[in-house]
């Protein structure tokens, strides 16, 4: 009796597991292959365009002005392709170049003394101004001659290694992406309008909050307020509106698309921890292109560089806010029009 028992009860036991184990094996592949896919796919690209870019930094076609012609053919011939010279009559119209950021250095020369003077640009960064500190120097100590170097656009003493656009860049974009993400989780219980409204107030406040503390508050980034603020807010406005239109057009796979595009591949390439005329060919071509790349161009240009032309990067980061929401508006109008033609 009690063995019939014991037989009923594993019986009944394995009945239980049945339905249990059933259920397991009608898990899709795809459930739990796709997330560990998108995240080594998001690994490798943040190690392979971060470590990748900058682990070998090449200058190709660094653009140097050069006073006098001769001196210009002479320089240009020793540092062949990894500069670009730029003839100027006097060092005067040299050091506007270098002011309105369309040159790295100036280089003067004065024959008599044998001597060389380089002036740079220390809001360039770094690893810009190292390198082509460095090439000069080379072609001095060939042609025995000495040189004098002057930092004549320093950085700010609370940016002390030129990092605090990239970080103030990232920061934004980071914050525009996170609300995105959010607002995507919120598309059946928060109207359209809501979500266009949420979004808009939060880019401004976020410019504001983000110019005000990065500038007047710590001290490193010396843009005025007002414009760097705007620039911001279209920075969070093309961070948040790029990651929802994604995510609304590409499903689960848009959030890491936009992942890849924009905290990676788009600060990556930005040109502020490794100077953009040092990024391979590709790279720099892209770089002004995107989103975080317009954003530290315009930061540096109100911080340091107050002659150079802001039209480019403010109209990149505007193409991409106000093309991506317009995208993102159109979207159900779109579906709704799908569903009408359908048989």
């Amino acid at each position: 009796m009690n063995s019939h028992r014991s037989s009923a009860g594993s019986a009944g036991s394995a009945g239980s597991d049945a339905p249990a184990t059933a259920e397991r094996s009608r898990v899709p592949t795809k459930a739990w292959l796709q997330p560990a896919l998108i995240g080594l796919a998001i690994l490798a690209g943040f190690i392979g365009a971060y470590i990748g870019l900058q682990r070998n930094p090449q200058p190709h076609e660094l653009p140097i002005a050069v006073t006098g012609e001769q001196l210009a053919h002479e320089v240009g011939d020793a540092l062949g392709t990894s500069a670009h010279i730029v003839h100027t009559a006097t060092p005067a119209a040299a050091r506007q170049a270098l002011e309105s950021r369309d040159v790295v250095a100036s280089l003067t020369q004065n024959p008599g003394a044998g001597a060389l003077h380089l002036e740079v640009a220390g809001a360039n960064g770094q690893s810009t101004t190292g390198i082509v500190t460095g090439l000069v120097r080379t072609y001095a100590q060939e042609t025995d001659q000495r040189l004098t170097v002057d930092d004549v656009i320093p950085l700010v003493k609370y940016d002390a290694r030129g990092l605090a656009g990239f970080y103030l860049s990232f920061g934004v974009t980071l914050a525009g992406f996170v609300l995105a993400q959010s607002v995507l989780g919120l598309r059946a219980v928060l109207p359209q309008r809501y979500r266009f409204v949420l979004i808009t107030a939060f880019s401004a406040a976020a410019g504001i909050l983000a110019a005000v503390l990065a500038g007047p508050a710590l001290g490193a980034v010396p843009a005025p307020v007002i414009p760097l603020a705007i620039t911001l807010a279209l920075l969070a406005a093309a961070a948040a509106f790029t990651t929802q239109l994604f995510g609304i057009y590409m499903g689960p796979i848009g959030v890491p698309v936009a992942t890849l595009l924009l905290l990676t591949l788009g600060n990556a390439t930005s040109g502020a921890v490794i100077g953009a005329n040092l990024l391979p060919g590709p790279a720099h071509f892209i770089s002004p292109l995107l989103p975080p790349g317009a954003a530290v161009r315009a930061i540096g240009n109100l911080s340091y560089f107050q002659n150079t032309s802001m039209l480019m990067p403010m109209i990149t980061l505007a193409i991409w806010a106000v093309g991506a929401a317009l995208l993102v508006a159109a979207r159900p109008k779109l579906s709704r029009t799908k569903a009408t033609g359908r048989p």
